[in-house]
């Protein structure tokens, strides 16, 4: 059985933007573009309503290459179950409210048992002081939150 990925905007907008000229996102597009091309297939891949709500915003003809990147991938709702999981780490962890969308990737993302949470947002998803806080109180609460990291990480190893 393959594992599941949840691919936040993040990845979707790096995959689908302008050659960067800026070094450090130039290497992330590329991390990106080579996980997106070699292993990609390898995983049971998944977006959500969030993610094609922001995919969908901004400049037209990058908004079409955004959804055209994840035209056939499955589509998560956020239901209330996922919904009362964000309200409640944002309530536990007394995070701003600006990352409240933030939250609730990661929540859809934990109450469908995604493995993977796949995101370039280090400072509001992949924060390694925040993923511990919040990985014990979805535990608390009978979840299991996914292994959230970044394209590169992903390409670095395979799974067992």
């Amino acid at each position: 059985m393959r594992e599941s990925v949840y691919i936040e905007t993040s990845v979707v907008s790096l995959l689908t933007a302008r050659p960067s000229r800026d070094l450090i996102v130039a290497a992330m597009q590329q991390a990106t573009q080579e996980w997106w091309e070699t292993r990609r297939l390898g995983y049971d891949c998944y977006v959500s309503n969030l993610v094609m709500a922001e995919i969908r915003a901004g400049d037209d003809e990058a908004a079409s290459r955004r959804v055209s990147a994840v035209g056939d991938m499955p589509v998560l709702a956020a239901v209330s179950e996922s919904e009362r999981l964000a309200r409640e780490l944002m309530r536990r962890t007394g995070l701003p409210d600006g990352v409240t969308d933030d939250v609730a990737h990661i929540s859809v993302a934990t109450v469908y048992g995604m493995a993977y949470l796949l995101t370039w947002n280090c400072a509001h998803i992949a924060n390694p002081h925040w993923v511990p806080k919040l990985a014990a109180i979805a535990l608390d609460l009978g979840y299991a939150m996914p292994t959230i990291c970044t394209p590169q990480a992903l390409l670095e190893g395979d799974s067992l």
